[in-house]
C-alpha cells in the first residue's frame, strides 16, 4: 500500500506562493504517483511539484560589455569620507552655502559630509542613509 493517498499532506513546491509548502492531496495518477494537490496556504489547485527537483530559474544577461557598478552599504561609504574629512562642521540651515566635501550637523540626521551639488540642492552623506537638501535659499 502507497504512502500518499487522497486526503492526505504533502510537501509541493506552489507556484503561486513561490514556496515548498504543505498541500492536501487531492487526485493521484497511479498507485504510487501523486496527481494534483491543493496549497494549504493560498488554496490553488495544481499539479504535484517534487519541491528537491524545483530549481529557480535564471534568465541568461545580454553581455553588453559594460561593468556594473557595486553597491556598497551607506556606512562603509560613510567611514570612508569621514576619514578624509577634515575641518568643523557648519550648522545646517537652508539659508547656509555648502560646498562638496564640506560638514554639516544637521538637527535631525545629525552630522553629515556633502556629496555632490545638484540644480542647487546638496546631497548629503548621513551615517545611515544619502539626503538631499536644499541649500542657499535667500
Amino acid at each position: 500500500m502507497s504512502k500518499y493517498s487522497a486526503g492526505k499532506e504533502v510537501l509541493s513546491y506552489c507556484g503561486k506562493c513561490k514556496l515548498s509548502l504543505a498541500h492536501m492531496i487531492v487526485s493521484m495518477k497511479d498507485e504510487n504517483t501523486l496527481g494534483k494537490v491543493t496549497c494549504k496556504t493560498c488554496n490553488a489547485t495544481h499539479m504535484y511539484k517534487d519541491p528537491a527537483t524545483k530549481t529557480k530559474k535564471v534568465r541568461a544577461k545580454k553581455a553588453t560589455g559594460r561593468t556594473r557598478a557595486k553597491s556598497v552599504p551607506v556606512n562603509e561609504l560613510w567611514t570612508e569620507a569621514i576619514g578624509k574629512a577634515s575641518g568643523k562642521a557648519k550648522d545646517y540651515s537652508i539659508r547656509e552655502i555648502f560646498e562638496v566635501n564640506d560638514m554639516l550637523d544637521h538637527k535631525k540626521f545629525g552630522p553629515g559630509i556633502v556629496q555632490n551639488i545638484i540644480d542647487g540642492k546638496i546631497e548629503v552623506l548621513f551615517q545611515h542613509e544619502i539626503k538631499t537638501l536644499v541649500h542657499g535659499v535667500k
